[in-house]
């Protein structure tokens, strides 16, 4: 028994909807960071505030160093990442500080940091995906995290 057209009218609307929606959500890769951040170019971006960077630790550039990126002032709150290095490898990462202005953000930060570090370990840099739902979080974190890894190579 066939079925009949309009039904199968509608079925095909539906799957090509289905397809192009999830095609739509797939996250799509982005450049890794490499260069300093940049300023920013309009008021939804995080900005660096400048000489809250503080780099510590003991022992040459082959030994274990911790370093602290600069804070980075996001729509949310300010943002700053700590790395622990070894050599050239990074061993671990955290986030110093997190958006906490109100409960939402507060979610968002415990839901999506732990995402970040493990993409930063994974990546051994900055060259790592936002999170969505995340945005600027991930942004603060990301140019933070770039600011320590300039400490690291100066």
């Amino acid at each position: 028994m066939r079925a009949h057209p309009i039904r199968r009218t509608v079925l095909t609307c539906v799957a090509t909807v289905s397809v192009t929606t999830l095609a739509l959500a797939l996250k799509p890769h982005s450049q890794p960071v490499t260069a300093a951040p940049q300023a920013p170019s309009s008021s939804r971006s995080p900005s660096v505030s400048g000489g809250t960077g503080t780099g510590s630790g003991t022992g040459s550039a082959s030994g274990k160093r911790t370093l602290t990126g600069e804070t980075v002032q996001t729509r949310y709150g300010p943002v700053q990442v700590e790395i622990t290095v070894d050599g050239s490898k990074i061993t671990a990462a955290r986030a110093v500080k997190t958006p906490s202005g109100d409960r939402r953000s507060q979610e968002i930060a415990s839901s999506s940091v732990p995402t970040l570090v493990q993409e930063t370990l994974d990546a051994q840099g900055a060259g790592i995906d936002t999170v969505s739902g995340a945005t600027f979080t991930s942004e603060g974190y990301i140019s933070s995290l770039q600011s320590a890894l300039d400490q690291a190579r100066g």
